[in-house]
Protein backbone atom coordinates (compact mmCIF):
# COMPACT_ATOMS: atom_id res chain seq x y z
CA UNK A 1 0.00 0.00 0.00
CA UNK A 2 1.42 3.53 -0.87
CA UNK A 3 1.53 6.00 1.84
CA UNK A 4 2.19 9.01 1.46
CA UNK A 5 4.68 10.59 4.13
CA UNK A 6 2.34 13.16 5.39
CA UNK A 7 0.34 10.43 6.42
CA UNK A 8 3.64 8.91 7.93
CA UNK A 9 3.70 12.62 10.13
CA UNK A 10 0.15 12.09 11.24
CA UNK A 11 -0.22 8.64 12.35
CA UNK A 12 2.91 8.07 13.82
CA UNK A 13 5.81 11.00 13.69
CA UNK A 14 3.23 13.58 15.61
CA UNK A 15 1.93 11.02 18.22
CA UNK A 16 5.17 10.10 18.94
CA UNK A 17 6.91 13.87 19.34
CA UNK A 18 3.50 14.59 21.71
CA UNK A 19 4.66 11.44 23.44
CA UNK A 20 7.49 12.30 23.98
CA UNK A 21 7.01 16.29 24.50
CA UNK A 22 4.41 15.43 27.44
CA UNK A 23 6.56 13.24 29.40
CA UNK A 24 9.42 16.49 29.38
CA UNK A 25 6.49 18.26 30.59
CA UNK A 26 5.60 16.20 33.44
CA UNK A 27 8.99 15.47 34.58
CA UNK A 28 10.59 18.85 33.98
CA UNK A 29 7.27 21.30 34.77
CA UNK A 30 5.23 19.08 36.75
CA UNK A 31 2.06 19.66 34.52
CA UNK A 32 -0.94 17.30 34.87
CA UNK A 33 -1.62 15.15 31.62
CA UNK A 34 -5.15 17.12 31.84
CA UNK A 35 -3.13 20.16 30.78
CA UNK A 36 -0.73 18.19 28.35
CA UNK A 37 -4.02 17.48 26.69
CA UNK A 38 -5.53 20.77 27.01
CA UNK A 39 -2.20 22.47 25.20
CA UNK A 40 -1.83 19.83 22.58
CA UNK A 41 -5.68 19.92 21.93
CA UNK A 42 -6.31 16.65 22.23
CA UNK A 43 -7.89 14.18 24.95
CA UNK A 44 -6.45 12.97 28.80
CA UNK A 45 -7.04 9.91 27.71
CA UNK A 46 -4.60 10.07 24.48
CA UNK A 47 -1.72 11.88 27.09
CA UNK A 48 -2.51 8.58 29.15
CA UNK A 49 -2.05 6.21 27.00
CA UNK A 50 1.17 8.03 25.72
CA UNK A 51 2.67 8.02 29.16
CA UNK A 52 1.83 3.94 29.26
CA UNK A 53 3.45 3.54 25.69
CA UNK A 54 -0.38 2.22 24.60
CA UNK A 55 0.36 4.49 21.62
CA UNK A 56 3.14 6.48 19.87
CA UNK A 57 5.65 3.31 20.37
CA UNK A 58 6.81 2.70 16.86
CA UNK A 59 9.11 5.70 16.40
CA UNK A 60 12.30 5.31 18.42
CA UNK A 61 14.45 9.01 18.81
CA UNK A 62 17.62 8.97 18.73
CA UNK A 63 19.39 10.81 21.50
CA UNK A 64 20.20 13.83 19.46
CA UNK A 65 16.45 13.97 18.76
CA UNK A 66 15.11 13.39 22.01
CA UNK A 67 17.61 16.65 22.97
CA UNK A 68 16.02 18.90 20.06
CA UNK A 69 12.38 17.21 21.18
CA UNK A 70 13.02 18.67 24.75
CA UNK A 71 14.37 21.77 23.64
CA UNK A 72 10.94 22.53 21.87
CA UNK A 73 9.32 21.34 24.71
CA UNK A 74 10.43 23.89 26.67
CA UNK A 75 9.63 26.44 23.89
CA UNK A 76 6.30 25.45 23.70
CA UNK A 77 5.49 26.20 27.38
CA UNK A 78 6.94 29.66 26.72
CA UNK A 79 5.19 29.89 24.18
CA UNK A 80 1.41 28.01 24.30
CA UNK A 81 -0.68 29.71 21.52
CA UNK A 82 2.02 28.71 18.85
CA UNK A 83 1.87 24.55 19.59
CA UNK A 84 0.84 24.17 16.01
CA UNK A 85 3.91 25.98 14.73
CA UNK A 86 6.45 24.82 16.92
CA UNK A 87 5.52 21.06 15.85
CA UNK A 88 5.66 21.76 12.52
CA UNK A 89 8.98 23.13 13.17
CA UNK A 90 9.97 19.86 14.94
CA UNK A 91 8.54 17.61 12.74
CA UNK A 92 10.83 19.40 10.10
CA UNK A 93 13.94 18.84 12.35
CA UNK A 94 13.30 15.41 12.85
CA UNK A 95 12.50 14.69 9.33
CA UNK A 96 16.04 16.01 8.53
CA UNK A 97 17.77 13.42 10.29
CA UNK A 98 16.16 10.83 8.08
CA UNK A 99 15.18 8.17 11.11
CA UNK A 100 11.68 8.87 9.99
CA UNK A 101 12.56 7.50 6.31
CA UNK A 102 13.03 4.20 7.62
CA UNK A 103 9.36 3.84 9.65
CA UNK A 104 8.39 4.70 5.83
CA UNK A 105 9.46 2.10 4.67
CA UNK A 106 8.40 -0.18 6.84
CA UNK A 107 4.71 0.49 6.37
CA UNK A 108 5.35 1.29 2.40
CA UNK A 109 8.00 -1.32 0.43
CA UNK A 110 7.65 0.73 -2.48
CA UNK A 111 9.59 3.77 -0.63
CA UNK A 112 13.03 3.86 -2.44
CA UNK A 113 16.25 3.41 -0.33
CA UNK A 114 17.53 6.79 -1.53
CA UNK A 115 14.21 8.49 -1.48
CA UNK A 116 14.93 12.47 0.10
CA UNK A 117 11.42 13.27 0.11
CA UNK A 118 11.01 14.63 3.33
CA UNK A 119 14.50 16.12 3.57
CA UNK A 120 13.57 18.53 0.73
Amino acid sequence: MKIMPQEIDVWYVLPALRKEIAKAWIKKHKLKQKECAKIFGITEAAVSQYMTSKRADEISFSKEELKIIKEYADKIIKDKKSVHKHLYALCRKVHATGNICKLHRKKDGEVPHKCDLCMK
